[in-house]
């Protein structure tokens, strides 16, 4: 790929995630639909491993198929571009053990935010979630990149 072409997929790349983490940010700490509402707020967190993912599984019929997609599928697809841009905007970022923990980094940083601010709840839950969809963003990078080299060069 030439170096022209391959500097404004980076650039492209990079405002792609600028865009992302703003988005990011409004969901996880600004949205009213997911009860991020001003008022008197208090500590939620949840320190058991599959816990909630089990709650919203044993309860789906009671929750209803929106709150569990949104919560355990959402969790997932929410982290997946952090895990498929980020190797793209940063060639150091193209191994799998990093976009693991970088993306667990990002949704530790933001778990423990939501806490100390009382906005939303801390959950291992979520840190799990969030992590396997940085994993799975990166895979899809990872085929997707295969599939460039091979037929693009």
């Amino acid at each position: 790929m030439k170096k022209s072409t391959a500097k404004i997929i980076r650039t492209a790349g990079l405002l792609l995630f600028i865009l992302y983490i703003i988005g990011l940010v409004y969901f996880m700490f600004f949205s009213e639909e997911y009860g991020r509402m001003p008022g008197e707020r208090t500590y939620s967190y949840n320190l058991v491993l599959f816990q909630e993912i089990n709650r919203f599984i044993k309860y789906r019929d009671i929750l209803g198929p929106m709150a569990v997609l949104t919560n355990l599928v959402g969790n997932v697809v929410g982290f997946m571009p952090f895990g498929f841009i980020l190797p793209i905007i940063h060639r150091g970022s193209r191994q799998f053990l990093w976009i693991t923990l970088l993306t667990f980094q990002m949704s530790l940083f933001i778990e423990v935010t939501q806490l100390i601010f009382k906005v939303g709840s801390f959950d291992v839950d979520d840190l799990l979630l969030n992590t396997i969809g940085g994993m799975l963003g990166y895979l899809v990078f990872w085929i997707c990149n295969k599939i460039r080299r091979k037929y693009i060069g």
